[in-house]
This record gives C-alpha cells, structure tokens and sequence, in this order.
C-alpha cells in the first residue's frame, strides 16, 4: 500500500504510560508490546515527511461528577488523570516538535476536539491507526475517521489489545464496515 506523504498522517492512539506502562493503572501488556513496532513506523513516516498526531487520553478529575449514564471511571476506575504521569506518552515516543498532538476526553479522537479541522485544513484524506486500545479507542476513532471521509488504515501489528480476541474482532468489524486493515511492513510513505 503506497501512500503519499502529504496526504496522509500516522495516528498514535493513547499510547501513555497509564495503558503501556507496567505501573499504569489500565496497563495491557499487549499495549506495551506494540511500542517498538510503532517506533519504527514512526521512523519511516518521518523520513518519508508524513504527519504525525498523537492523541492523549486526558480526564479531569471532576469529568464525569454530572454524568447520567456515561462514565469511564465507573467502567475502568480513575485513569490518565489531567497532568498525571499515566497521561504522558511513554518515553519509547518520543513527541517531537513537528508532531501535533491531541487531547480528548472519551474513546473517539473526533468528539469534541480539534482534529477534523486540523486534518482539513492540511488536506489530509488518509489515516494510518496505531496505538491501544484496539476494540476500545482505536476503533472508534477509526470509524469516527470514516464517518467524516477519511480514509482509515488500522496497522494491525501496531495495535495493542488486552485479548487477542479484542484485536481480531476490532480489526475484523473495522475491514467489514468502515476501513482497511494492513500490516506495518505493507505500508509504503512515498
């Protein structure tokens, strides 16, 4: 799969300690897994000149006091607090000053945040997904992806899972309804 460089950006789903990380509060170690294989897709998107975007799963202590019915920290407990260390993206990615990053609130990078129109306003049509978790944030950030019209590529050696099950559902359901699923080696920056 060739992709041009301008048109595309690598999106790093929540890769932070507090899901990566063995003293992380979430941590799967199917997350910590995928971080060397997502550094060296990073390697060679940025050679090639692609965007990089990170998104940070960030909550404030008080998010979900007036929920009605949505609310993470009943379903996880309290994770990836507002200025925690599980908040930071782990050190094995390092952010660099040309990469954008995203904060959200909730599993889907598109609610409620900046990224459709910074993506727009690149012309940026095609999505690279990697990052954790895969049935979780990944997937509804790449089907949000869809919804709007880009093009979502799930990079199934780069996406980290607590089951494997969870993996091979996310990326079977992702293929069917609203994407493509590719391994990293099959993804060209050129």
């Amino acid at each position: 799969m060739r992709l041009e460089p301008d048109r595309t950006a690598v999106v790093v789903v929540d890769m932070q300690n507090g899901f990566c990380h063995p003293d992380g509060s979430l941590y799967a170690p199917g997350s910590e897994d995928v971080i060397g294989p997502i550094a060296d897709l990073l390697e060679r998107a940025r050679a090639a000149g692609t965007q990089v975007i990170f998104t940070r799963d960030v909550h404030p202590p008080e998010q979900f006091d007036d929920a009605h019915y949505y609310d993470e920290f009943e379903q996880w407990g309290e994770h990836v607090l507002e200025g925690s260390w599980e908040a930071e993206i782990v050190d094995e990615l390092p952010v660099e000053a040309d990469d954008h990053v995203v904060e959200k609130h909730t599993y889907d990078a598109f609610y409620d945040t900046e990224l459709e129109g910074w993506l727009n306003a690149r012309g940026i049509e095609d999505l690279v997904l990697c990052g954790t978790l895969a049935n979780v944030c990944v997937l509804h950030t790449a089907g949000s992806a869809g919804l709007r019209d880009f093009r979502p590529i799930l990079v199934e050696d780069c996406i980290g899972a607590i089951e494997d099950d969870h993996h091979e559902y996310a990326l079977e359901h992702a293929a069917w309804l609203f994407g493509e699923v590719e391994p990293s080696a099959g993804i060209e920056f050129a």
